[in-house]
């Protein structure tokens, strides 16, 4: 496994498959697809960046890179995507085996591009989107954290605020004589023109008869649009006043109702707000909500407490009566949003549900950030949300505006990808047939991603037939990564990332196989496969598809002697594998009993953005055992593993459990934790 972290630790890739079944059928015998774990921009402290523009291919545009066959008299590279030739030009004149540009150094398989002078005009956008519809001890919590990542937003960003219960208040932030807010009622959709329209953004300058209306330059004077959008220094007393003068929704709710919110209507109003006015912008839609929608086209349920939320039994059943009205609307509302590139975020804090199952659409496809916790007082919303803003070591590393494409020697081709992006509809030569996921493409978009931010590629090998020995042809396949990106000091990067597999074929390549498969990241790629076929397949069966699956590979590449089951092995490459998808088969994302739609939905969010070595510990959770006789060392997932002088750490990813055993445990009663002498001895340890 050491030499597949250390691959990811070069170029941020994990493949299940390091070498690649060659052909149609022996990728289908192999039964978990050929596929690569990305995390587009990931750091890497010895990375160059190149103040200058990639040289591209003039047929393929592949990015020039070290697996490029270069003729250095004739100044001629050749393409190993395409083999197309291509000349260098003047300013590459200098060229030769003791001088290379970085790009062909062979240890730069992965490297960054900054184009001097294209960096963003526009400064980074927040639009904080609140529910008032919440008890009033959740206000406060919710108040002084706002509070202070108010005080943590960079000077110059822009901020909008829009307050949200049975009506939606936009806040006019530019008028600070008094405060002053647009009201629209929650039950009604708002169009793009109606907000423009009643919310005075053409009292002063004409409103154009013909064209889009989008931003300063299109239509809108720059006094209209900062009234709701100031910079974070001019308005954060503004703001600080507004929040604490802020009171839970003044309409009353009668004893058999729920509380009214229109959180559909305000997520509508802030996407249109955002895309009449920084359209293109890497704007973030900050989503506060304290309970269930029950207004506006995204309801989730009716105001009556006599009628349940929906659960998993509802969904199957199909008689959840709001759930397809919502997730309809909420299509609609990521495909606004992927079009004007922002973000919406959700911070969800209630003991009830809020309709996460629903708004996952729009969050996943433009890349937002998720948190799901009890209560605005809870550390896990408190501290995650002072992450999004911290620029020290917990620093998400925000970036925004990416477009993330593929390149691939001809005899692969792309079913799609699964993970926070978005389609952009780019057919061509390497789109498959099969659909999985965002497919039918070559190009995402991914509105908003960070350093973790972690893409399942899904390939296909379309060669049906191994090629004659004596014709001469290369063994490798290549695959290259371009993530088109806005970093967060606003610069416009260009990441590249080239990769090279062996592909072999025929009698004799099933040891080679073994020995390039890397068992985590198949498990990561078979978790996001049956968490897509489960929501997108109506009589789907996980448990036996994966059983299935383990027993066609066990067939595949086990030694046995046939009618004798104890003769059965499995090569220590595959020996975890079947652990891997015992776990997975009672893990939260295939089983869903005892968890509602919302916490369904909220831990394939998680698994669908993360890398391989977090995405394992949410399918098999990690225990360590400390002890005063040896180090802390991993423990096996048994009840065997407890003993009275040990202490256990469960990680599960989503929690963390500690055990102490009954000596442990008294001891720490009689207080000898904090004792001088047992502090020192711990400290040494």
């Amino acid at each position: 496994m050491a030499e597949f972290m250390e691959l990811e630790g070069q170029d941020g890739v994990r493949m299940a498959w390091n070498v690649v079944p060659g052909t149609k059928q022996e990728a289908s015998n192999c039964v978990v697809p050929v596929s690569a774990i990305y995390t587009p921009i990931k750091p890497f402290p010895s990375m160059p960046v190149l103040p200058y523009a990639p040289l591209r291919c003039r047929n393929c545009r592949s990015v020039l890179n070290p697996f490029s066959i270069v003729d250095f008299t004739a100044k001629i590279w050749i393409c190993p995507f395409c083999f197309q030739r291509n000349h260098f030009p003047p300013h590459y004149a200098s060229i030769s085996d003791e001088n290379l540009p970085a790009e062909l150094f062979p240890q730069y398989t992965t490297i960054e591009y900054q184009s001097p002078g294209e960096a963003s005009s526009l400064p980074p956008v927040f639009m904080f989107v609140v529910d008032t519809s919440i008890i009033e001890e959740e206000m406060a919590f919710l108040k002084s954290a706002l509070t202070q990542a108010i005080g943590l937003l960079p000077d110059n960003s822009l901020v909008g605020l829009i307050t949200f219960g049975t009506l939606v208040h936009v806040h006019e932030l530019g008028f600070s004589t008094i405060p002053k807010t647009y009201a629209f009622k929650g039950s009604k959709d708002v169009s793009k023109d109606q907000l423009l329209e009643q919310m005075g953004f053409f009292l002063n300058k004409p409103k154009p008869s013909t064209g889009v209306i989008a931003g300063a330059r299109d239509g809108l004077s720059s006094e209209s649009i900062a009234r709701f959008l100031l910079p974070a220094s001019d308005c954060e007393f503004a703001l600080n006043s507004i929040l604490e003068e802020l009171q839970k929704d003044p309409w009353p709710i009668p004893v058999d109702q729920r509380a009214s919110r229109c959180t559909s209507t305000a997520l509508s109003v802030a996407a249109s707000l955002l895309g009449a006015c920084v359209p293109g912008s890497g704007a973030r839609i900050m989503a506060f909500i304290g309970g269930p929608s029950t207004e506006g086209p995204g309801a989730i349920v009716s105001k009556n407490l006599s009628e349940p939320i929906r659960s998993h039994k509802d969904l199957d059943k199909d008689s959840a009566p709001h759930y397809h009205k919502a997730v309809k609307f909420y299509e609609a509302l990521a495909k606004q949003l992927v079009h004007q590139g922002h973000v919406l975020d959700l911070f969800a804090c209630a003991l009830d549900q809020v309709g996460v199952a629903e708004l996952k659409v729009a969050v996943e496809r433009t890349g937002g950030l998720v948190v799901l916790a009890e209560s605005f007082g809870h550390s896990v919303f408190k501290d995650s949300l002072r992450c999004v803003f911290q620029s020290e070591d917990k620093d998400l590393g925000l970036s925004s505006n990416g477009i993330f494409e593929i390149n691939c020697s001809k005899d692969i081709k792309v079913q799609g990808i699964l993970g926070p992006c978005a389609s952009l509809e780019k057919k061509g030569p390497l789109c498959s047939d099969t659909i999985v996921g965002q497919g039918s493409t070559s190009a995402w978009k991914l509105c908003g991603l960070d350093q973790a931010t972690s893409l399942c590629l899904i390939f296909e090998i379309v060669k049906t037939d191994i090629p004659d020995a004596t014709v001469q042809s290369s063994n490798q396949f290549y695959f290259q990564f371009l993530t088109y990106y806005q970093h967060s000091t606003g610069e416009m990067r260009l990441r590249v990332t080239t990769l090279s597999r062996r592909w072999v074929a025929g009698p004799g390549s099933i040891q080679d196989l073994i020995a390039g498969f890397d068992q985590e990241a198949a498990a990561v790629v078979m978790a996001r496969l049956v968490s897509f076929k489960m929501e997108i397949e109506a009589e789907f069966d996980p448990i036996r598809w994966l059983d299935k699956t383990l027993i066609h590979i066990c067939s595949r590449f086990g030694d046995y002697q046939k009618d004798s089951p104890s003769s059965f092995s499995l090569s220590p490459r595959f020996s975890i594998f079947p652990q891997f998808m015992f776990h997975l088969r009672r893990s939260q994302f295939v089983q869903v009993f005892n968890n509602s739609p919302d916490e369904t939905a909220y831990f394939r969010m998680i698994l669908n953005r993360e890398n391989v070595a977090n995405s394992v510990v949410m399918i098999q959770p990690s225990l360590i055992s400390y002890s005063f006789q040896s180090v802390p060392e991993p423990a096996l997932l048994d009840v065997a593993a407890i003993a009275a002088d040990r202490i256990l750490l469960l990680d599960s990813y989503f929690t963390i459990v500690i055990f102490h055993g009954s000596t442990i445990a008294q001891w720490r009663k009689a207080g000898y934790h904090n004792q001088p002498e047992h502090q020192i001895c711990l400290g040494k340890r």
